[in-house]
């Protein structure tokens, strides 16, 4: 008896240990820390580098030296050629260098909105496995509340036996049920320990850290709001991500568009003649015609191109405006029936089935009952509050996904 006492004060002593040292994260602070998560950290490192890029989109041309014979004849002659040393440098439109510029500065804004596309996937990812832990810990919080019932029970029956009121069997059927909420909590901690994982994952931080969650719940009155479109376009980094792709093609297009405007050059070269003869030099200008049939087959075709990838574009944001006003609808009905499910559990289901245990029980207290009818009291009310907590997982699931709809985070 000494050694079994001792074993459970060590234990004790380890899971109060454990609870001191387990941090308390509420969900605020998870959906902080998912900012240092890899996905995003990488979206970082990529618009850093597009703007790297953009500050040497006004590059111009290396210039050309040259140095060598010039004009020296094949039979040898003192008196022929010279030797000539020269320089080229072409000139880059302006008009193309700045639309160069505006364009690859418009990639790191195109690639911010891809980072707050994931990151609102991510936000969604993490308020569903805080939930669902929530839920898990109000099942166990439920469990244990069953186990002083069947142990109380248990405990009265076997008084009960020793008078001869009671039957071998029912006590049993009573110890199995207390046996099987030993594997529902085994199920339920292991369900625990793989959210914190999730969870820790999002974060990136030690996946076996172990924490506590705060257990209230808000749930949000979203079955009552109105979509507007606008403000729904404005919110979703999706819709945002083609409006900056759109933009982008319309510098893309301006792009192309300076093709047609001429480059510049100058070539400088200087001689000194063989045989005394007076030294020469050379300066000349050059300029591109890119406006002959030849030259501009490309840019218009291009232009022509970016015309139907923008309509492209504005066709596919009307697409994703209209599903998601859809699915926003959908929530909204699903979100008021799940409520109207749970305020069931509550107010009928719950209390009809607490009656119906208290009734068992007072017939069992006063002879006049069994006490299978008790455990199946029991084991009625609990399988309705484990369905009650099924329906407010399932209506925070449904939250979630509205929240993620209109990125409300």
């Amino acid at each position: 008896m000494k050694t079994r006492n001792q074993i459970i004060i060590t234990v004790l002593i380890c899971f109060v240990g454990l609870s001191a040292k387990a941090q308390n994260l509420p969900l605020d602070t998870v959906l902080a820390r998912v900012s240092a998560n890899p996905a995003l950290l990488s979206y970082d490192a990529k618009i850093s580098a597009q703007d790297a890029y953009a500050a040497g989109a006004k590059n111009l041309d290396a210039p050309k030296i040259s140095a060598g014979q010039y004009q020296v004849p094949y039979q040898f002659s003192p008196n022929g050629g010279s030797f000539m040393i020269s320089g080229e440098q072409m000139f880059t439109n302006p008009a193309k260098l700045k639309a160069k510029e505006s364009y690859m500065k418009g990639l790191s804004k195109a690639t911010e909105t891809d980072k707050d596309y994931v990151k609102n996937q991510l936000i969604a990812q993490a308020k569903q496995y805080y939930y669902e832990r929530i839920m898990l810990e109000k099942k166990l919080t439920l469990l244990q509340n069953t186990q002083s019932l069947l142990e109380y029970m248990l405990k009265d029956a076997n008084i009960r036996l020793t008078y001869g009121k009671e039957k071998l069997p029912n006590i049993y059927k009573a110890k199995a049920e207390l046996f099987e909420l030993d594997n529902t909590r085994e199920q339920i901690n292991n369900e625990i320990s793989q959210k914190n994982i999730m969870l820790n994952t999002l974060m990136n931080r030690d996946k076996q850290t172990v924490f506590m969650v705060d257990t209230n719940i808000v749930l949000k009155d979203y079955e009552t709001t109105i979509t507007d479109t606008a403000s729904l376009a404005n919110a979703r980094s999706d819709i945002k991500g083609i409006n900056r792709n759109i933009d982008l093609q319309q510098l893309n297009a301006q792009v192309e568009y300076n093709k047609r405007k001429p480059d510049f050059g100058i070539q400088a070269a200087h001689m000194i003649s063989y045989g005394g003869y007076a030294n020469q030099y050379i300066l000349m200008a050059s300029v591109t015609i890119p406006i002959v049939p030849w030259a501009s087959k490309e840019y218009k075709a291009n232009l022509k191109g970016i015309r139907y990838e923008v309509e492209e574009l504005q066709q596919k944001r009307v697409d994703i405006l209209n599903q998601a006003e859809g699915q926003l609808a959908w929530l909204r009905t699903d979100i008021s029936s799940k409520k109207r499910q749970i305020n069931n559990y509550q107010q009928n289901i719950i209390p009809t089935l607490q009656n119906s245990y208290k009734t068992a029980l007072l017939a069992y207290d006063q002879n006049t009952g069994d006490l299978p009818s008790v455990l199946n009291g029991i084991e009625d009310l609990q399988t309705a509050r484990m369905e009650a907590l099924d329906r407010l997982q399932e209506l925070l699931t449904l939250q979630v996904a509205y929240e993620k709809e209109n990125e409300r985070n």
